[in-house]
């Protein structure tokens, strides 16, 4: 996509800006559920549609911060 946040705002820096909240797998698959919603409302064709929720399920890996397995 075009770069215009990074141009206006600097780098993303999701861990960063995430990191002062606890992030497990609960809100990790919660928050995917939705954008597996939006991402389905896209119609994208097959290739970009796998592009894109590969790039969220890694986005979304990466930011959980807490163990919350029993």
């Amino acid at each position: 996509g075009p770069s215009t946040y990074s141009e206006k705002r600097g780098h993303p820096r999701l861990r960063l800006r995430h990191a002062p909240f606890e992030i497990g797998a609960v809100q990790r698959d919660a928050w995917l559920s939705h954008m597996r919603v939006a991402v389905e409302s896209l119609e994208l064709a097959p290739e970009p549609e796998s592009e894109l929720w590969n790039y969220l399920v890694a986005a979304a890996n990466s930011l959980v911060n807490v163990d919350d397995q029993i």
